[in-house]
C-alpha cells in the first residue's frame, strides 16, 4: 500500500496545484478585494485560505462517498482477495470516463461561474462561457462571504476516487493523508498566487488550460490507475 499511497498523494498535489494555478477566478478576486477594500495581507490571506477550505471541504464530503462505497465492498468475503486489483482498474476506468466528460466539457462549452472586476473595485459573479464578450444581464455582486459560499459549493469531483482507493484497502492513514495533503496543496497554491498576485506579479494567460482542467484532472486520474494495474507502480 506504501507504493500505491505515494503514488496516489503526488495524484493529488499534481491535481489540485494545476486545478487551482488554471483557474484564476480561485485566486484574483482575492487580490481585487484586498486592493479595493484596503485589506491587510494577513487579512486577505486568511479570506483565501477559508475560502480554500470551503472549496476542499465540500470535495471531501463528497469523498466520503467514495469512503462508504469501499468500506462496504471490504466487508465482502468475495471481494477481500480482489479489492486491490479492483480499486486500481476502479480508478483507471474512472480517470478514463472523467477525461472523455472532460474533453465532452470542453467542446460544449457551458457556462460556469464567472468573477468580473470593474474599475471601481465593485466585483460581481456571473455565468459565463469561455469567449463570451457580451456583459451577463444576471449578476450579483460579490462579499467576503458570497465568495466563501460559491467556493464551498463548488467541490473537486477528482477527490472521489483519490479518497475510495485507500477506502476500499481499509486505510485509515491513508485517507487521513490524502485528505490533510489534498487541502495543504490547494490552499498553499491560493495563497501563493494572492500573494504574487498582491506583489503585482503577472500571471499567465490560463483561460485555454482552465476549459479543459476537468479533463486534465481525469488524464492524471487515468495514468496514476495505468501505472497500478499494468506497470505494478
Amino acid at each position: 500500500m506504501r507504493n500505491e499511497l505515494l503514488l496516489l498523494l503526488f495524484t493529488a498535489v499534481t491535481i489540485s496545484c494545476v486545478h487551482t494555478f488554471s483557474g484564476p477566478d480561485h485566486y484574483l478576486p482575492f487580490v481585487a478585494l484586498s486592493r479595493s477594500k484596503g485589506w491587510s495581507r494577513p487579512r486577505t490571506i486568511m479570506w483565501t485560505m477559508l475560502c480554500g477550505i470551503g472549496h476542499v471541504g465540500s470535495s471531501v464530503l463528497l469523498g466520503l462517498i467514495g469512503i462508504a462505497v469501499g468500506f462496504s465492498l471490504s466487508k465482502l468475503s468475495w471481494f477481500e482477495g480482489i479489492r486491490g486489483g479492483f480499486a486500481a482498474w476502479a480508478l483507471l476506468l474512472f480517470g478514463l470516463g472523467y477525461t472523455v466528460w472532460g474533453l465532452y466539457q470542453a467542446k460544449q462549452n457551458k457556462a460556469h461561474k464567472h468573477f468580473d472586476i470593474y474599475d471601481d473595485g465593485s466585483m460581481y459573479v456571473y455565468e459565463h462561457q469561455h469567449g463570451e464578450a457580451v456583459a451577463p444581464k444576471d449578476r450579483y455582486p460579490v462579499t467576503p462571504w458570497v465568495m466563501f459560499f460559491i467556493f464551498a459549493m463548488g467541490p473537486s469531483e477528482p477527490m472521489i476516487p483519490l479518497l475510495s482507493y485507500p477506502a476500499a484497502q481499509h486505510s485509515w492513514i491513508g485517507i487521513t493523508a490524502m485528505i490533510t495533503v489534498y487541502i495543504i496543496a490547494t490552499v498553499a497554491t491560493m495563497v501563493l498566487m494572492v500573494i504574487l498576485g498582491l506583489y503585482g506579479i503577472a500571471f499567465f494567460r490560463t483561460s485555454k488550460i482552465e476549459r479543459y482542467v476537468h479533463a486534465i484532472g481525469g488524464a492524471v486520474i487515468l495514468i496514476c490507475g495505468c501505472g497500478m494495474v499494468f506497470l505494478g507502480w
